[in-house]
Formats: C-alpha cells, sequence, structure tokens
C-alpha cells in the first residue's frame, strides 16, 4: 500500500469522528502530521487534548479503513496511548467504522 497523504487521513478522520467522538483525541504522525480530532472533525493542530495517540500515518490510515484492529495495533506497539486506554479503544472503534 502507498503512503497515505496528510489530506487522505484528514478527510477520512474527520468523516469518522464528525458528532460520533466526545471529548478529544491528538493524533500525532510523525513526520506527517498532529492532528486535533473532536466532534466537529480533524483539523491540523498541536492543541492538547483527552488523550493522545502516537502511530504512523499508515496505521492510523489502516485502523480508518477496517484493515487494521486499534487493540492489536496497540498490542503490537504500533499505537501508543497517552490517556485512557479504554477510551482509546472507543475512539479507534468510531475510527475504523463508518456512521
Amino acid at each position: 500500500m502507498t503512503k497515505p497523504s496528510k489530506a487522505d487521513i484528514v478527510d477520512l478522520v474527520s468523516d469518522r469522528a464528525k458528532n460520533r467522538i466526545k471529548g478529544s483525541v491528538r493524533l500525532e504522525m510523525p513526520g506527517t502530521a498532529t492532528l486535533y480530532v473532536d466532534e466537529t472533525g480533524a483539523i491540523e493542530s498541536d492543541r492538547a487534548a483527552d488523550i493522545t495517540l502516537t502511530a504512523e500515518a499508515s496505521v492510523f490510515y489502516d485502523i480508518a479503513m477496517g484493515v487494521k484492529n486499534p487493540a492489536k495495533a496497540f498490542m503490537m506497539r504500533q499505537l501508543k496511548v497517552d490517556g485512557n486506554p479504554m477510551k482509546a479503544l472507543k475512539i479507534g472503534e468510531i475510527l475504523s467504522t463508518t456512521k
């Protein structure tokens, strides 16, 4: 798979997060972007959030596309969680499913 663009990830995460995420999450993708995500969608920002998830852009893209399980990515250390792991799993579920 080719590396997803920043715009691809922002659009996909925004679509999945709108009116579904409670609170906020910061998605850190080293070398690509840092996104702030809440119920209004995703924007590129390093603003503080309730929890921070760190992974390669391709990992977030695969989670959002339903190719990769967020819990499995966490267990395989492909996804780092700073904050409540249960909330992170819930956000992962939201991002990996359509409305």
